[in-house]
């Protein structure tokens, strides 16, 4: 029996079912059939028709021709067609509302096909495929246009999910993917354009030449958020987070957010702010948290998240911010928290952070069940065009690296507006995951609103000027429809003109300014810390017993998992010193920190590359099971109440930092870490460091308890894997924003980590930490110290006599443990060796107190192993001018903070150390005329 005579009987109907499944995924099918239309194929792309087909019979594996009939051919065409459409409608839309869109080819005309204008009123099965039956070409092709090549685009045919692919065609399939509201929801969209545009035209008459970075040409963006959270509501979103740049903004905040728009003129009006100590920041950087009844009755609380002027910055803290919710209150529930992100066209394209925030989607440390990502689409970035500005097709592309569906859609079409936002909010809820709606607009004015764009784009700002706005566009519309009249539309533009006149009146009554923090119902018990707070001594103490407990807890594996013998032993001996010796190393120290605060019912969350078991092999938090990789975390036995989360992160420092502070921003009860492979790799999130980090709590009154873990120390490891670059971080340093420390035992760190959350304020933490002290033999505590002791800002020697003693050494870290070395060889009992173990804020008093103790010294001796520009010692000498009578003990100044060659590291390590013990050896003392050394 011939092997393809089936062609003859089958039903064209079925046919078309059969090769649209093979079109989307070849596998699916059976194999004579994926055989017989991987060759029709092979002749369309060679002809553009097929007559006969070339096939390999499975059977005699030799290669045969079948002939195609002619009613059969033209539905394979016709179902090319429909395919056509998918994947490239979204290139011949009526999306740009400005400009002429680019020409692409080939275009979707029947010919390229191998169809003809005497096909159109042929019916053919393939309509089935559109969910219209069986239909004339004409017919086909008037709904492939209203689908694909309106004023939606929609681009998924890239997607490899046969059910989220079915689940997008049959949704845009609907209604030919034309929004259809009733009259009541299309006057709702009225009233909201109408607001946002009214809004704007508001501003720009009483804050003549004021930045504001308004929304107009896009004001359709109001309505849709709008839509999307009366939806959202509706199907059981309990939280909204949303992050946005500068642009709109403002309008956002009175129109969605609910922000009372008094507070908004006072902004404008440059006044004061009420809060001493505070030095605030631009409006359109401002967070909000709101909480709002939808029309149905439904509360749900909103959140947007303060900004910097680094684009694309917010959108990882937002990621960050709604995971915490998840984790916090909606465990087992979380799309019950929807991320939003709304970026500029030029940042999304431009900005790396975005395309590592979305290679955090679908990880287990990081996603969010599905972010609505919006692109308000200005087709220019300041002054530079798209065309200069990316080499992708769309600024959406990244979107495609998760495979998400992508919506362009014209600002100037509202309801197509709303509807995309629709579509995107089933979608995610549907799927939990990520999906990008392109707002293909315009920007009125420049950059800001004291901006001339004709000099870069005259011909653009040409046709801008006499285009209307969406609202007047939405007017005529409904007139035509007979569902307004202009009485209704005076009267809605006066109605909310009026409300802003009286606000307005309001705001000049009104002598400061009010910045209100988000997330209040996160922090209502805490206060914010002042550098006396920072100072003061905290409990940091842990039952001994308990402690004993939680020891035996985190150093036994299941005796019935195989576990690799490196591991089994690692743990053994974990145990032994607890139990046996009373030497606890850095690992113990810090696991054992942990576990005391999962005890007392505190969450703990570290993230960051390799963390789980550790860069340098020390930690082991997560262990494999050796046949099947099951994964051990003994830390989750110790509270069902409280949760280790601890997870490896891709490879970025830039978003991850963004998630994790926004994570401590939400969650100011759980220990939030994240730890840098190498210090340096901090670096990388250098704009998170400046932006949100140090300076925050000043511009927005957001505190944030986030820990920074970051390997330092000088071992001849060359320039990147030696320095944390701690410079960097002690000039941030101000007032009271945050702690520094540099510990030198795993008591300290025990005591310094349980700190951070037995204080009622928060503050970033960054920690330098070790690397060959993590091994080190003097490097070890005492369990009775863990329990009994408390974070030391300074440390004095504990093996010198004072009267003895001719020079004092303030040292830090790793470099104290070089000196020692040193001292203990020589038996140095005229030198004591001081650790400063908190380098912001610095203990003053206490360095004064012990500078006093040593009566008889001769001399005090700052000691580092960095260069001399590089270190803590710039930094001590603002902080603490004693300093500067100090001999100073470093490195030469150098651009790089390491020689590469370990020779000339050990050479100039030595010559540090050798000047500390004797003065005349005095090789490493800065000489600006030799200082080509």
């Amino acid at each position: 029996m011939d092997q393809f005579s089936f062609l003859n009987a089958v039903h064209p109907s079925h046919l078309s079912h059969l090769y649209d499944q093979y079109l989307q995924n070849p596998d699916s099918i059976e194999p004579s059939w994926r055989a017989f239309f991987q060759g029709f194929d092979l002749g369309m792309q060679e002809n553009g028709f097929v007559e006969e087909v070339v096939v390999r019979d499975t059977e005699t594996n030799k290669t045969k021709t079948v002939e195609v009939p002619d009613n059969v051919q033209k539905e394979f065409q016709v179902i090319n067609l429909i395919d056509g459409y998918r994947h490239r409608g979204h290139l011949f839309t009526k999306t740009n509302p400005v400009r002429e869109r680019r020409q692409y080819q080939p275009k979707l005309a029947i010919e390229n096909f191998g169809l003809s204008s005497s096909d159109l009123t042929t019916e053919f099965e393939a309509g089935e495929l559109i969910g219209i039956g069986k239909a004339s070409l004409k017919k086909i092709i008037e709904f492939l246009e209203n689908v694909f090549c309106d004023s939606i685009g929609v681009e998924f045919a890239y997607i490899r999910k046969p059910e989220e692919v079915k689940w997008i065609q049959d949704k845009i399939y609907h209604n030919q993917n034309q929004p259809n509201f009733s009259k009541d929801e299309k006057k709702n969209i009225l009233r909201k354009l109408n607001e946002a545009v009214t809004f704007e035209s508001f501003l720009h008459k009483s804050y003549v030449g004021q930045k504001r970075f308004s929304l107009e040409g896009n004001e359709s963006l109001i309505p849709a958020l709008d839509a999307l959270i009366e939806g959202a509501a509706n199907k059981g979103v309990k939280e909204f987070v949303m992050g946005m740049a500068h642009r709109g903004r403002l309008n956002t905040l009175a129109n969605i957010f609910g922000k009372d728009p008094k507070s908004i003129f006072n902004e404008f009006a440059g006044k004061d702010y009420e809060m001493e100590g505070f030095d605030g920041d631009v409006k359109y950087h401002l967070g909000w948290t709101s909480e709002r009844e939808t029309d149905s009755g439904k509360k749900i609380n909103l959140n947007i998240a303060p900004n910097p002027s680094h684009l694309e910055t917010v959108g990882a803290v937002v990621q960050g911010l709604a995971r915490a919710k998840q984790d916090d209150h909606h465990l087992g529930e979380e799309q019950n928290v929807l991320p939003i992100v709304v970026h500029g066209d030029a940042a999304i394209s431009g900005q790396g952070i975005a395309y590592e925030i979305v290679q955090m989607a679908q990880l287990d440390g990081y996603k969010t069940q599905g972010t609505i990502h919006i692109v308000v689409n200005n087709q220019i970035g300041f002054t530079t065009n798209y065309i200069d500005g990316r080499s992708s097709t769309y600024c959406t592309d990244v979107g495609k690296v998760t495979l998400s569906p992508v919506l362009h859609v014209n600002a100037d079409d509202v309801e197509a507006v709303v509807h995309a936002m629709n579509f995107a909010l089933e979608y995610r809820m549907k799927f939990g995951k990520d999906v990008f709606i392109d707002l293909l607009g315009y920007r009125k004015y420049g950059h800001n609103e004291g901006d001339e764009p004709r000099f870069t784009q005259p011909k653009l700002y040409k046709a801008i000027s006499k285009h209307d706005n969406p609202r007047d566009i939405y007017v005529e519309q409904l007139k035509k429809e007979g569902i307004v009249d202009d009485d209704f539309v005076q009267q809605l533009e006066s109605n909310y003109k009026s409300k802003l006149e009286e606000e307005f009146d309001k705001a000049k009554q009104e002598e400061k300014a009010q910045v209100i923090p988000i997330l209040q119902e996160e922090w209502n018990d805490f206060s914010y810390g002042d550098r006396e707070d920072m100072m003061a001594d905290v409990n940091t103490k842990f039952d001994l017993d308990e402690l004993t407990k939680l020891a035996k807890l985190i150093t036994k594996l299941p005796e019935d998992k195989k576990i690799m013998r490196k591991t089994a032993r690692l743990f053994e001996n974990r145990n032994k010193m607890f139990f046996e010796k009373n030497e606890l190393d850095w690992a113990m120290g810090e696991l054992l920190a942990y576990a005391t605060l999962l005890k007392e019912g505190h969450d703990v969350r570290i993230t960051g590359q390799d963390v789980e078991r550790g860069t340098f092999s020390h930690r082991h938090a997560v262990i494999k099971v050796e046949d099947s990789e099951e994964e051990i975390v003994p830390h989750n036995q110790i509270n069902e109440e409280a949760k280790f989360y601890i997870y490896n992160s891709l490879l970025s420092e830039y978003a991850v930092v963004g998630f994790d502070y926004g994570y401590a921003m939400a969650s100011p009860k759980t220990l939030s870490i994240w730890e840098a492979q190498f210090g340096d790799f901090s670096n990388g999130a250098q704009i998170m460091i400046d932006q949100y980090i140090s300076s925050a709590e000043d511009k927005w009154k957001t505190q944030n308890g986030l820990v920074l873990l970051l390997p330092h120390g000088y071992e001849g490891q060359g320039s990147e894997h030696s320095s944390a670059r701690m410079e960097r971080y002690l000039q941030l340093c101000a007032k009271d924003n945050m702690f520094v420390a540099n510990c030198t035992t795993p008591a300290n760190l025990f005591h310094l980590l349980r700190r951070q959350l037995k204080i009622n304020f928060r503050k970033p933490l960054v920690v330098f930490t070790p690397k060959s002290l993590l091994r080190h033999p003097k490097v070890t505590s005492t369990k009775e110290e863990l329990a009994n002791g408390g974070f030391q800002m300074l440390i004095d020697d504990p093996k010198a006599k004072v009267k003895e003693v001719k020079s004092v050494v303030f040292c830090m870290g790793k470099f104290y443990y070089d000196l020692l070395k040193r001292k203990e060889e020589e038996d140095r009992k005229d030198l004591a060796l001081v650790r400063l173990e908190q380098l912001f804020p610095i203990p003053k008093e206490e360095m004064k107190k012990l500078m006093k103790k040593y009566k008889n010294a001769e001399e005090f001796v700052w000691a580092q192993e960095e260069p001399r520009n590089m270190g803590a010692y710039s930094h001590l000498l603002i902080q603490f001018p004693e300093v500067a009578d100090f001999r100073v003990c470093s490195r030469r100044f150098y651009g790089s903070p390491a020689a590469g060659s370990s020779a000339r590291f050990e050479k100039r390590h030595n010559e540090v150390i050798d000047y500390v013990f004797d003065k005349s050896k005095n090789n490493c003392v800065i000489d600006y005329k030799k200082d080509k050394k």
